[in-house]
């Protein structure tokens, strides 16, 4: 950022303080001091309720809060309806008086104007009370949240079928429902100068290094911005290679997934307003593992693994492998196929480069297309249009038959890739690595290739190698990551960075009849 840059941000942040009034100014004795305070903040916010009301039929009152943010009926049964009732004792105190009278679990005090513009706007209706220098927060926020369903992106045939939802305190909830150690540490602060979003740093205490937790905790409190709508904003804030393709911390809509990943070591951000939980550090190999991984048998989920890591490759190079072959390397196929894709590219007017970047933009569009439009017809959409400019395209002369082919299982591997955004970096680099095949053949490939680990290898995420635990090396742990061993072999975890608790479980747990005992 040039200076000119810099000095108008800081002119902009404050005359965002100085709109937003008052950081730590002192709530005033009088009730019409403040109300008159609070009234100027809330300018033309018709959706704000100012309700005066009188303690006990003199002292006099006033409650604070956003329709459609606040359970009102509690708040006229529990709060007002029973205040009413209530004779206010002279130079009684506001908390004295609350605590015998109102049936509230969550109560708070609050001193400043910063403090009841924050608990007003988290649907905290606030009472104010003549000739007292405090406020009173109510926890009676109520509104509008989608329930606990099974995440779409995430789907598995075995395992736990609730995901998060948009709302903070639900997702805090079905961590701590897995979780119940009180180890399970939650810190909360506020992120974006306007939007003032939630944001917990999550982590288990005694099994996360705490380097990681200081550097992660670092990352999130220099971050200055004016609002935060989605983890994806926080996201390319905390990142050490915002400029890489590879995403370097995990997104997730699943509970199981993000305790898993508690339970090795690693750190998580749940960011209100979004389902979507980030953790870190991650790995490339993470990146490719399905939680479906860890509840399915080790045969099963290795044998897997081991298919999505090659349908991983054949998403990231056979379309280039087809453009290498068919305009340099044609001695490398064997004749009766070479005869047939000659015969099928004859009436074809483009360079296999030139097919090959249609084909893979048209599916590309088709795929977004599926996306963006409504899920009831959607899918059906991206098929039949697949379907239909495929065949059309062959008919007409402008693709052959084996590139429709060789794009229709790029595609069908590249769903294989168990997290979106990781299929996204591979789709990126596709088209690069179809250039190199276009102009240098395979020696492009092996280019390509070279380049891409280089780049991996240079990778980090909080600090963690992207390669880990295949550079640097740590045999001990290929246990799960090429493979997944049997829960009973699995006694320790990852090492991500500097101290941690290395064994999970005890000694001699592999099942058999000399630990069950003689069944007979």
């Amino acid at each position: 950022m040039n200076r000119n840059a810099r000095k108008w941000w800081r002119a902009h942040k404050q005359r965002v303080q100085q709109q937003a009034v008052p950081s730590h100014t002192p709530l005033h004795k009088e009730l019409a001091e403040n109300e008159q305070q609070l009234r100027a903040l809330y300018d033309n916010c018709s959706d704000v309720v100012f309700r005066s009301f009188r303690i006990g039929g003199s002292t006099r009152a006033l409650v604070v809060y956003i329709d459609g943010l606040t359970n009102t009926e509690e708040l006229e049964r529990n709060v007002l309806s029973v205040l009413m009732k209530t004779k206010m004792p002279k130079d009684s105190a506001i908390g004295k008086l609350l605590d015998n009278v109102v049936s509230v679990s969550q109560t708070n005090e609050l001193a400043t104007f910063e403090d009841c513009l924050e608990s007003v706007a988290n649907g905290f209706p606030t009472l104010l009370i003549d000739q007292q220098e405090c406020a009173l927060s109510f926890g009676l926020a109520k509104w509008e949240k989608r329930p606990v369903e099974e995440p779409m992106a995430e789907g598995v045939v075995r395992g736990p079928r609730e995901g998060f939802t948009e709302s903070i305190q639900v997702n805090m909830a079905l961590l701590r429902r897995i979780i119940k150690t009180p180890a399970l540490k939650m810190e909360q602060m506020q992120i974006g100068g306007y939007t003032k979003t939630k944001v917990v740093l999550a982590y288990i205490d005694g099994i996360v290094d705490m380097d990681l937790v200081k550097e992660a905790r670092a990352r999130l409190n220099r971050i200055d911005i004016d609002g935060v709508l989605e983890s994806g904003y926080i996201e390319e804030l905390i990142e050490d290679n915002p400029t890489s393709p590879f995403p370097q911390i995990l997104s997730t809509e699943r509970p199981d997934v993000t305790c898993g990943n508690l339970l090795e070591g690693r750190i998580a951000i749940i960011v209100d307003g979004t389902p979507f939980v980030m953790v870190a550090p991650a790995t490339l190999f993470s990146l490719l593992q399905s939680s479906e991984d860890y509840y399915q048998r080790s045969i099963v989920s290795s044998a897997i693994r081991w298919l999505r890591f090659l349908f991983t490759g054949i998403s990231f190079l056979l379309p280039s492998l087809y453009v290498a072959l068919i305009t340099f390397h044609q001695e490398m196929v064997p004749t009766s196929l070479l005869i047939s894709m000659a015969a099928s590219r004859e009436a074809v007017p483009f360079p296999a480069l030139v097919e090959a970047l249609l084909m893979e933009i048209t599916f590309e569009a088709l795929r977004e297309a599926g996306v963006r439009l409504p899920k009831q017809i959607g899918a059906a959409i991206s098929i039949v249009g697949a379907l239909v400019i495929g065949q059309a395209s062959v008919q007409a002369g402008l693709v052959s038959a084996p590139m429709v082919i060789v794009v229709a299982i790029t595609g069908i591997a590249s769903f294989m890739i168990p997290h979106y955004i990781a299929g996204i970096a591979i789709r990126l680099l596709r088209i690069p690595m179809m250039f190199l095949a276009g102009s240098l053949g395979l020696l492009g490939i092996m280019l390509g290739i070279i380049v891409t680990v280089i780049h991996l290898s240079t990778i980090r995420s909080l600090g963690v190698p992207y390669l880990t635990p295949i550079g640097p090396m740590k045999f001990g742990e290929w246990k799960d990551t090429l493979v997944r061993a049997p829960w009973w072999m699995m006694n320790t975890r990852p090492h991500l960075t500097g101290d941690y608790q290395k064994i999970r479980e005890g000694a001699n747990q592999k099942p058999g009849p000399e630990q069950g005992g003689d069944p007979a």
